[in-house]
């Protein structure tokens, strides 16, 4: 929403007044082409002022719970009610809300599992709770967006379908020969690229100003591995379609400027940052992000584009993001060009390359296979901090590399873009900084981020460990797996759980930090810890 519409807790605008302003400015944005094709309302646009009241007053200890609520009434007649009762002095908000609304299930929080069973028969049935139906339309409007294929979420209060999570999912599914689960997640994206123009954050609403990082082109080459029957050159049409969201507008760059997703540094070089479209609090967490703003020196707007964009590139929250790599208040997301997102962008060029080889295009294919080497060139160029030895982000606002040392450095080895020397000092900087009893931390700093020390992540253990085997450096990857494996089983034989994310630092301990309680299930530790365990 616009900047001007940022309204902190002391601040009581007109209900009716607010519905039309935030409906006059979504149809404007719809108008632009600005929405990316959105034509649904999410929480906030659908109930204005009810949604602001129920937030703030935490009615539920995790703001995502609303924003996912089902409505026992159609939208209307609840904010009929809101508008009548409101208005009455012994008027109670939590009693208002469960009256109309019902919270949605938790499909893991009923799961036991079964210790003694051991960690593969939990993980096998894992898929049988974590996995979803083809989404029907509910009678009266909610936040999901329907899917029509089956899918896996991620566990916890992650009810949907994530974007970049389903590729580390998919390494156990297609461990277990579930591909046919595979090519329903897959095609979903597909129809969501198709629907909406790119793929959202996760199936909600609320997601639709923002995507995650650009897997899709991994997860199809992923599915044609070992399936002769799906070709990159059936996706050549959603593959196109996703470069070009995360290309939008950047013909019409000029040197030193950016828009959307896309940046022209002074040299002419194209790169990627992650970009959010909106500028106001995050509905799933409407509460926590005014109450950051207030702490913030930037404009508001400015502040809550940055925690949006932040949230894009799944590293929600991390010391990266920051100005001084340690405040979150001086959170800079969109000044920043990730490592990460443009060798992931290297390999979607490379995948439409190969899909438009495949279909007989071969002059398109010529053009994004020249894209690929021009970006290859440049990420050696802007991401190889030769002071450290390593790949960190570039600011391409102060001209300047980032000293925050992440695993994020291991991206260019998992896409086999990096030299021979600089894989070497990676794999020596891995081993020697960043390898804990557990695996690997995520960053060098420890902080209450929890995509910071001393926390780690399924996904980057696997980016990791394939990063270094690559190179030939399979004596550290295996020692990173074993602990990896051993952290995990350690926990699941205490808790019977599986998590998000563990603490690496204290032997067999779970994670912490962030802005929700740790969240079991988990989607991409399943998936990670089966591919490995498979090896």
């Amino acid at each position: 929403m616009m900047s001007q519409d940022i309204q902190f807790p002391n601040q009581n605008p007109n209900p009716t007044q607010k519905f039309f302003k935030v409906m006059t400015f979504a149809m404007m944005l719809m108008a632009s082409g600005q929405l990316y094709a959105q034509k649904v309302l999410s929480p906030r646009q659908t109930y204005p002022d009810l949604f602001e009241k129920v937030q703030l007053a935490k009615i539920y200890s995790d703001g995502k719970s609303f924003v996912d609520a089902i409505p026992k009434k159609s939208p209307s007649a609840i904010m009929n009610a809101y508008d009548t009762q409101k208005k009455i002095s012994a008027f109670n908000l939590k009693s208002f809300v469960t009256e109309n609304f019902s919270m949605p299930e938790n499909h893991n929080a009923v799961y036991q599992s079964d210790i003694n069973a051991g960690i593969e028969k939990h993980l096998d049935t894992l898929w049988t709770v974590l996995k979803r139906n083809p989404d029907t339309v509910s009678k009266f409007k909610t936040s999901l967006l329907p899917l029509p294929h089956p899918y896996i979420v991620p566990g916890g209060r992650f009810r949907e379908i994530y974007y970049w999570d389903s590729y580390f999912t998919m390494l156990g599914l297609q461990k277990a020969g579930k591909t046919q689960i595979m090519k329903d997640m897959i095609d979903n994206f597909a129809f969501l690229i198709n629907k909406y123009g790119f793929i959202p954050n996760g199936n909600r609403s609320y997601y639709l100003t923002r995507s995650q990082p650009p897997f899709f082109a991994a997860m199809v080459q992923l599915l044609t591995q070992n399936n002769s029957d799906v070709k990159l050159s059936d996706y050549k049409d959603a593959l196109e379609k996703e470069y070009n969201f995360w290309m939008k507008g950047a013909a019409e760059l000029k040197k030193g400027e950016a828009v959307n997703h896309s940046v022209k540094l002074t040299d002419g070089t194209v790169l990627n940052r992650y970009y959010d479209a909106g500028d106001q609090p995050r509905e799933e967490s409407f509460r926590e992000d005014l109450e950051a703003a207030k702490l913030t020196k930037q404009q508001p707007a400015v502040f809550l584009r940055n925690i949006r964009s932040a949230a894009e590139s799944g590293w929600d929250f991390s010391s990266r993001w920051f100005a001084d790599g340690k405040d979150f208040s001086r959170i800079i997301t969109t000044d920043l060009l990730p490592v990460d997102l443009n060798t992931l962008m290297y390999n979607l060029e490379i995948a439409i390359a190969d899909a438009n080889k495949q279909a007989g295009n071969n002059s398109k294919s010529l053009l994004f296979t020249a894209k690929a080497q021009t970006r290859k060139t440049a990420i050696l160029k802007y991401f190889w901090n030769t002071e450290l030895n390593f790949f960190t982000d570039y600011n391409w606002k102060t001209k300047s590399m980032s000293n925050q040392l992440t695993l994020a450095a291991s991206f260019p080895l998992y896409f086999k873009l990096a030299t021979s020397a600089q894989a070497k000092s990676v794999s020596e900087k891995i081993e020697k900084d960043f390898l804990k009893t557990g695996g690997l931390i995520t960053t060098l700093t420890t902080t209450k981020e929890q995509w910071d020390a001393p926390n780690a992540w399924a996904p980057l253990q696997y980016i990791s460990i394939q990063a270094l085997h690559h190179y030939g450096y399979g004596k550290l990857a295996d020692n990173i797996t074993n602990r990896w494996i051993n952290q995990n089983i350690a926990v699941f034989k205490e808790t019977g759980k599986l998590m998000e994310k563990y603490n690496v630092v204290e032997t067999n301990s779970k994670g912490g930090g962030g802005e929700y309680p740790l969240q079991d299930g988990f989607g991409w530790t399943n998936g990670v810890l089966l591919k490995l365990m498979k090896k």
